[in-house]
């Protein structure tokens, strides 16, 4: 499980999906982290960020990035507690 330390949450404002991301390469357009869709099933993966952009939430408003999001653990420490809870915890 990767020790990397959480640097960013995005998150829908008007939905239940939120992502932790730790690893973001814009010039291949990916970005690694803990993504949870709101479905109750969180995972560790790899995320379009283009793909990110272009989302949107019910009401059609994009995702935010939340500036006050200050990382207490890494990201593995983040994934076990999203397992036992079924979505993260921050």
């Amino acid at each position: 499980m990767p020790r990397f330390r959480t640097r960013r949450q995005a998150l829908h404002p008007d939905g239940n999906a939120t992502w932790l991301l730790t690893e973001l390469s814009p010039d291949i357009d990916l970005a690694f982290g803990l993504c949870d869709l709101g479905l109750g099933e969180p995972e560790l993966g790899y995320v379009s960020l283009s793909e990110l952009a272009a989302v949107r939430g019910p009401l059609g408003l994009p995702l935010e990035r939340d500036l006050h999001f200050v990382p207490t653990r890494t990201i593995a420490a983040y994934a076990e507690l999203a397992r036992e809870h079924r979505r993260i915890v921050t």
